[in-house]
């Protein structure tokens, strides 16, 4: 049965001073229209990782992904990208306990082992691979950043070599000292304690460009591989298996060119992303008129919310934690579940 839906009563606190965050139909303060609970699960790595030369990377286990496929098949039914554009866009009903599975990133993991799995039983995954990684082999940072804390037990050590290049250069235009960035970025997460958030923001965003890539590039060749190169050609996907898993009947949607934080780029640069993006989405045969976006890091604001609409994009896949609801929640910004938020039984 339709419902009405005040314009504030669902939103997410963090979403409510914007009005691009909050789409709201055909009238200012109600909007009449069919609730559609969707799961979304979002996968990283998946992989046998106790077969792994990094076993301690923060992934989901064969094994247990082979379970949480059985679970999913008993509880859920699995829809498509397209289903979910198609619900979105017309209101078309979604099975009862729509499941949709999201992998991102564009691991090699994803060709290997994920689409075998998903096309024997018939179900289609939606992939979102960077550009950069993909077809130009670019190591992206925030893997480095995760094969580094996966390479090391010892965070109190790697959290010094940390503090000595801050002190080292100190007097770099805009570098702080290392409490400073610490009293900011050492916030634990619901998956991560502090420290290790720690690491990952001064390394993703904390530093200043330059010094953060420098960082990152001399404790990656320190703990993981001093062939950053060779090291991704063996951890993404290419485009001809892209092109294969399309040809099988798979999604592949744009997670942007450069992994980037879109928040935290210029209108230009934001244009840039998605258009790059796209272009290659189009050269690999995936659609580009109506399509899905993946955020970077869950990224966003208003501006480019606005250019995603112009370029036609009809579903926003979020880092916000929870189930879905289509009427409920802005088609832009769909929040979804970790692996580790579902059973894998």
């Amino acid at each position: 049965m339709p419902v009405a839906i005040r314009k504030d009563q669902y939103c997410d606190q963090r979403q409510r001073r914007t009005e691009a965050a909050c789409t709201i139909l055909d009238a200012p303060e109600v909007w009449q229209g069919l609730l559609m609970a969707l799961t979304i699960a979002m996968y990283h790595y998946v992989r046998d990782l106790a077969r792994t030369r990094y076993p301690a990377i923060k992934g989901r286990d064969l094994a247990a992904f082979r379970g949480q496929l059985d679970y999913i098949a008993r509880h859920h039914t699995v829809v498509t990208a397209e289903q979910v554009m198609l619900a979105v866009k017309s209101g078309e009903a979604l099975p009862e306990n729509a499941c949709w599975l999201t992998f991102d990133d564009g691991y090699a993991d994803h060709y290997q082992t994920v689409f075998p799995l998903l096309d024997e039983r018939g179900w289609q995954g939606s992939f979102f691979p960077p550009v950069c990684a993909v077809r130009d082999g670019q190591l992206l940072n925030v893997n480095r950043i995760h094969f580094i804390l996966a390479a090391t037990k010892d965070l109190n050590g790697l959290l010094t070599l940390v503090r000595q290049f801050i002190e080292e250069h100190a007097g770099y235009p805009d570098l702080r000292p290392f409490d400073a960035y610490w009293s900011e970025l050492a916030l634990a997460s619901r998956l991560d304690p502090a420290e290790i958030i720690f690491i990952k923001r001064i390394l993703q965003h904390g530093l200043p460009a330059a010094l953060r890539d420098e960082l990152a590039a001399i404790l990656f060749r320190r703990f993981v591989s001093v062939d950053p190169a060779a090291f991704a050609a063996e951890l993404y996907m290419n485009s001809d298996q892209l092109r294969t898993m399309i040809r099988a009947g798979m999604y592949v949607g744009s997670h942007g060119a450069t992994h980037a934080w879109l928040d935290r780029l210029e209108p230009a640069s934001q244009v840039t992303e998605i258009d790059d993006s796209l272009s290659y989405l189009n050269s690999l045969g995936a659609p580009t008129e109506e399509w899905v976006m993946c955020y970077p890091f869950g990224a966003y604001n208003h501006a480019i919310l606005a250019l995603l609409e112009r370029r036609g994009c009809v579903v926003g896949l979020t880092a916000e934690v929870g189930v879905a609801h289509l009427g409920i929640n802005a088609p832009l910004l769909l929040p979804r579940l970790d692996t580790n938020d579902l059973p894998i039984n």
